[in-house]
């Protein structure tokens, strides 16, 4: 037997005996009785994302390789766009989105320190971070309520001569008015970048035909943490129909590299020792040569041979999203009196990553909330509620740097005090969804919660 047949003998007894301990240790969901723990998120996956990640591990290879070609490949296939990268996290790939504009092979469209990048401040803080880090200025402005997404109203009283740039998230998978903003944008010659991190399957009709989240603007972001709507452990990913951002993106993703090799490629240019690049001598190794200040934001293999498998389930993972969402949001629709449940844009198709509720009765959240969480659902607040509000505000004109804020940003107020959200995640069973709608119903009116 030679070594292959060999290989090929031992994988196929690994594979079985991977499957019997999924069988064995995963498999089996404990019956759901009334007051078990619901989680708002939680991973969803089989013997074959440990049979995938238990050969990527025998092959060895720790870094980027096979795996990841084949992840980009897929996720870039899915999305419809030629570019994709990953990365290790969804904030790496907002830091990445960003920092890709501060390129000064963009010329006079690159963002430089002190120049303004339009955005809101309801959600999560690695949206606006990578703005701040920089020494750019955001630009905060508020939501509609109950769509939770940008005002495309304040955009116009946003602009300055100094924008360069429009960076938002779809709220909880609910997609921005992509044709407003998107017109906005190109009417004044400006960057958009998409956090698509809580969105991966949604869908906008843009110019009349349905497309994906994150493929509209300039450059789309996406995160692959075991709540999102796949999961790679960490992980992330930064995708874009514009060859010359791509390059400038896996140049930094690359530690800032000149070079397009792959991890463990040599000369893949053919000139790796015959170039002339600034004031370095002729022929210097162009691995070693660098084009930008750049990270290392690269997953490993392992990770992504998870993601090859959870990218088959996307599609059936979306559509379970949304008919959670509706089941639950139909069940607490008879409740308007007490919550305000959220709405989509005219031409969206969310992929829900949960579902918002509103209080109406100030002070109303607390008491819900705790109810619930003490009756086993897990609740979550809409991130940061409002960013302009926490410590970390305080610290940006201590250490020199600034941010506007359009209003009062009253609707975003209303959000910090007065939302929570609950899960839709694909593996949620009809009872679970059945115990949540009527727990949230007892909780906001108040009655006793059955156990």
């Amino acid at each position: 037997m030679d070594l292959n047949e060999k290989k090929n003998e031992l994988l196929s007894q690994i594979d079985e005996l991977v499957l019997e301990y999924y069988k064995t240790v995963h498999s089996s969901k404990k019956e759901f009785s009334p007051g078990s723990r619901i989680p708002y998120a939680g991973r969803v996956f089989d013997e074959k994302e440990l049979t995938e990640l238990v050969h990527s591990g025998l092959e060895f290879w720790l870094t980027s390789g096979n795996y990841t070609e084949r992840f980009e490949k897929g996720l870039a296939d899915y999305l419809e766009v030629p570019f994709c990268s990953f990365v290790n996290s969804g904030s790496s790939a907002n830091l990445l989105a960003f920092m890709t504009l501060t390129s000064p092979l963009l010329g006079e469209r690159a963002i430089s320190r002190g120049d303004e990048v339009i955005t809101v401040a309801c959600g999560f803080p690695t949206t606006v971070s990578p703005i701040v880090q920089y020494g750019a200025v955001p630009v905060f402005v508020d939501v509609t309520i109950p769509e939770y997404n940008v005002d495309v109203k304040e955009l116009e009283k946003a602009l300055s001569p100094k924008t360069k740039a429009v960076i938002l998230a779809h709220t909880l998978g609910n997609p921005f008015d992509l044709q407003k903003v998107k017109d906005f944008c190109e009417q004044n010659k400006l960057w958009l970048i998409e956090d698509n991190c809580d969105a991966l399957g949604s869908e906008f009709k843009i110019d009349g035909k349905w497309v994906k989240t994150g493929t509209i603007g300039d450059i789309g972001t996406s995160s692959f943490y075991p709540a999102h709507h796949i999961t790679t452990g960490e992980g992330g990913a930064v995708y874009t129909k514009n060859p010359l951002l791509h390059k400038i993106i896996r140049s930094i993703r690359d530690w800032g590299r000149d070079c397009v090799c792959a991890s463990g490629q040599d000369n893949r240019c053919g000139h790796r020792f015959d170039g002339q690049f600034g004031s370095l001598p002729l022929g210097y190794d162009h691995k070693y040569v660098y084009s930008h200040f750049g990270y290392n934001l690269k997953a490993t293999d392992m990770q992504a041979a998870i993601g090859c498998v959870q990218l088959e389930r996307l599609p059936s993972f979306s559509q379970k999203r949304r008919k959670n969402y509706q089941t639950i949001y139909n069940g607490l629709k008879h409740l308007q009196e007490y919550i305000e449940l959220p709405v989509s844009c005219e031409n969206a198709n969310p992929s829900w990553f949960g579902l918002l509720i509103m209080c109406k009765q100030e002070g109303a959240r607390t008491p819900i909330v705790k109810r619930l969480e003490e009756n086993g659902i897990q609740t979550r607040m809409l991130f940061g509620g409002n960013l302009l509000r926490h410590p970390c505000m305080e610290h940006i004109k201590a250490m020199g740097g600034s941010y506007r804020s359009i209003g009062n940003l009253e609707q975003t107020d209303r959000v910090l005090n007065s939302a929570f959200w609950v899960g839709v995640y694909p593996g949620l069973s009809k009872e679970e969804i059945d115990y949540m709608i009527q727990s949230i119903e007892r909780a906001v009116t108040d009655e006793p919660i059955s156990i």
